[in-house]
C-alpha cells in the first residue's frame, strides 16, 4: 500500500477535524446539561440535600457508578444497538456522540454534585428564610455559587472528550482518531500518524488554556 504524505493527506485531516469538532462539541452540550441535571439530582437527594430520599439517591448513584467504571472501548460496543436506535446507524461523526455522551455524563455528573456539596450552608440556608423554593435555591444559589469548580469540571469533560473521540475512531466513529488509523497506522505512515497525535495535543492545550484563563477570569472577579 502507497504511503500519503503528510501534504497530501491534508484534506482528509481538515475533514477529520471538521468530524471531531462536530462530535465533540455536540456530545459536550448533551453531557452538560445531563451532567448538570445529574449532578443536581445527586445532591439534592443526598441526606443532607434540600430534598433528601435515601432509596432515591442510592439506587441513581450506582447507576451513574457503573457507567463510570466502564471502560469507553466496550461502552462503545455495547451501546451500538442503541446507537443505532437513536440516529439510525452505527457509524459516523453523529452516531459517535452517543457513546461520548453516555461515557462522559456521568463523569461530569459527579463533578457537579461535588462542586455543589462546596456552596457556603449559610447562603443556602439564608435563601430559604426568604422563601426561596427548591427550584430558585438551584437556579439563583447552588449553581452561580459552584460556577468556578463547574467551569473546570467541564474543561476536564471536553478534554475527555476529545480523547473518547479518538478511540471513537476506532469502529468508525470518523474524526481524527479514524484519520490516524486508516492514514497512520493501517499505511504504516509514521509521520502522518504522529501529525494525528500533534494536532491532538494541540487542541487539548488550547482547550485547558481557554479554560483555565476563564476559571481565573472568574476568581479575579469574585476576589
Amino acid at each position: 500500500m502507497n504511503k500519503t504524505s503528510i501534504a497530501e493527506s491534508l484534506p482528509e485531516l481538515w475533514a477529520a477535524l471538521g468530524d471531531t469538532a462536530w462530535m465533540v462539541l455536540l456530545s459536550f452540550v448533551v453531557t452538560v446539561v445531563f451532567g448538570i441535571i445529574t449532578g443536581v439530582l445527586l445532591r439534592l437527594t443526598d441526606h443532607d440535600g434540600l430534598r433528601p430520599h435515601r432509596t432515591f439517591n442510592r439506587i441513581f448513584g450506582a447507576i451513574v457508578n457503573v457507567f463510570r467504571s466502564l471502560p469507553f472501548l466496550i461502552l462503545l460496543i455495547a451501546v451500538i444497538p442503541f446507537t443505532r436506535w437513536v440516529v439510525g446507524t452505527a457509524y459516523g461523526p453523529t452516531a459517535a456522540v452517543v457513546p461520548l455522551a453516555i461515557g462522559a455524563i456521568p463523569f461530569f455528573g459527579r463533578v457537579v454534585e461535588s462542586a455543589l456539596r462546596e456552596v457556603a450552608p449559610g447562603k443556602i440556608e439564608a435563601a430559604q428564610v426568604m422563601g426561596a423554593s427548591t427550584w430558585q435555591i438551584v437556579r439563583k444559589v447552588l449553581l452561580p455559587e459552584a460556577m468556578s469548580p463547574l467551569v473546570s469540571g467541564a474543561t476536564l469533560t471536553l478534554v475527555m472528550l476529545i480523547g473518547y473521540s479518538a478511540m471513537a475512531g476506532t469502529i468508525g466513529g470518523g474524526g481524527v482518531g479514524d484519520f490516524a488509523i486508516k492514514y497512520g497506522y493501517q499505511r504504516f505512515n509514521t509521520p502522518v500518524l504522529l501529525v494525528s497525535v500533534v494536532v491532538l495535543i494541540i487542541i487539548v492545550q488550547l482547550i485547558q488554556s481557554i479554560g483555565d484563563a476563564i476559571v481565573r477570569s472568574m476568581a479575579h472577579k469574585r476576589g
